[in-house]
């Protein structure tokens, strides 16, 4: 049953690849994208075709590459980036028409972080966070379920040199790294509904905003949304990190509200939220429509509000907004809009959309869109670049796909994070989920979060 599945689901993918008609194609297709200039060789096979040679062009570089694999010495990639840079490399094809491959100066974060989970519905199984250095093809993995006893572990974050994610399950905690030490938290008190579970972190470091949430999981048959996770309540909280308590207003607590996935703007003084009028649940789950807001923060008292104003209202769009983020030069707000709902990753409907925060203008996010989901995005550091989550390939499979934009908010075609084997995402039978994009590594490996799981006690806030 297996081995049918993978057959089926390497032919969709490889249908995605081809250019139609017979003619040959290449896969992924990085054919007219726009790459940064420290990315790991653009590796691709061809597809439809046998025998083919393979040229590569900028400025005096040029080199020659045989065969159906086209493996780049990455040597020779990372003198072709550097002729190339702030224009273009001309690659040829003797079995179909060439293309270019446009490098930007605009570096990206060099490291990625993702969770590797299969497209389960209910449960999980053998999940791991892992990193990956997107100037070469070295990955790492952070944490396994071979040390955590096969709990789940979710909602990786970067911020700086600040990184947190959650270990769920017996000996559980958020595993805050505050860029000196390594810290099990317990991210709850008596007030709060739950424990946290999404959220962001402040850039002086000392605050953290998150939702608590409880969430429940179901089936259902609307369309191809074969799985919905949605809340029966939630709320906003504040961690305050230095202080081990968590800070709760009323004002975000409230019972006829959902308020969910908090992130603070690039100075720290406006926290972003998404909220929903409470409905009957989940018989009313398709009128269960999110707006975006924005509320004050007070950096000196972790306190929220008073004045909150809507972003973008569902009501009037006909939507449903989730995952905002803040791009760290406060220019735009990324985010993703379904039809109803917060779990967008079986919603083929869902897209991107991004706001100009100054303007109040929203952009056109046509080029980076699909036919399918397109959510769970990170921007780099200098906001020139962002990363999300994509099943536009075979619509299964979540794949970490990077965007340039420019200071004008002009979207390039998005491309796959490159690999050394070719044929490595039509073989990996697992989605890329949450990537996140981080300027430096995280300073523990699996073997030590199992450590710090088995014998730390997670620190108790009030």
């Amino acid at each position: 049953m297996k081995n049918k599945l993978f057959i089926i689901l390497l032919t969709t993918f490889l249908a995605g690849c081809s250019s139609g008609n017979g003619v040959p194609g290449v896969c992924p297709d990085y054919r007219d994208v726009t790459v940064p200039c420290n990315i790991a060789p653009l590796n691709f096979h061809y597809t439809g075709t046998r025998n083919p040679r393979t040229s590569f062009s900028a400025g005096d570089v040029h080199f020659n590459v045989s065969g159906r694999n086209v493996k780049i010495n990455r040597k020779k990639w990372e003198r072709l980036l550097e002729a190339a840079e702030g224009g273009h490399i001309d690659v040829g094809s003797n079995v179909m028409e060439g293309w270019r491959i446009y490098v930007s100066p605009d570096s990206v974060d060099r490291y990625l972080t993702y969770r590797l989970i299969e497209p389960g519905y209910e449960v999980w199984d053998r999940v791991e966070i892992r990193e990956r250095d997107l100037s070469s093809f070295s990955e790492r993995v952070l944490s396994s379920h071979e040390n955590t006893g096969n709990s789940c572990m979710n909602c990786h974050i970067h911020k700086g040199d600040r990184t947190m994610f959650y270990l769920r399950g017996a000996n559980g905690g958020a595993i805050y790294n505050d860029g000196s030490n390594i810290r099990k938290l317990n991210l709850k008190n008596e007030d709060m509904i739950s424990g946290t579970v999404y959220g962001d972190l402040h850039p002086d470091g000392r605050w953290g905003v998150f939702s608590t949430n409880i969430i429940i999981p179901g089936f259902h048959t609307l369309g191809s949304r074969r799985l919905e996770v949605y809340d029966t309540a939630s709320d906003l909280t504040i961690a305050d990190f230095d202080n081990n308590r968590m800070i709760n207003s009323s004002d975000f607590a409230r019972t006829d509200k959902f308020e969910t996935f908090p992130c603070f703007s690039a100075d720290g003084q406006s926290v972003y939220y998404c909220s929903a009028d409470t409905v009957s649940l989940p018989q009313d789950i398709q009128n269960l429509k999110y707006s975006l807001l924005r509320t004050d923060f007070d950096t000196e008292t972790g306190i929220l509000g008073p004045e909150t104003s809507v972003i973008w209202d569902a009501e009037e769009k006909n939507g449903s907004v989730c995952h905002p983020k803040a791009s760290p030069n406060g220019k735009w707000l990324l985010f993703t809009v379904a039809d109803y709902g917060t779990f967008p990753i079986w919603h083929r409907e869902c897209d991107l959309q991004m706001l100009d925060i100054e303007s109040g203008a929203f952009l056109t996010m046509d080029t980076a869109n699909s036919e399918v989901s397109d959510t769970y995005h990170s921007w780099s550091s200098n906001s020139r670049w962002f990363v999300f989550a994509s099943k536009r390939d075979d619509g299964q499979y979540g794949k970490p796909f990077l965007c340039h934009i420019d200071e004008d908010g002009n979207i390039s075609k998005p491309f796959v994070v490159p690999q050394e084997n070719p044929c490595h995402y039509e073989k990996t039978l697992k989605s890329y989920n949450i990537p996140d994009l981080g300027v430096v590594p995280a300073p523990y490996d699996y073997q030590s979060i199992g450590i710090i799981r088995d014998n730390t006690d997670a620190e108790a806030f009030k």
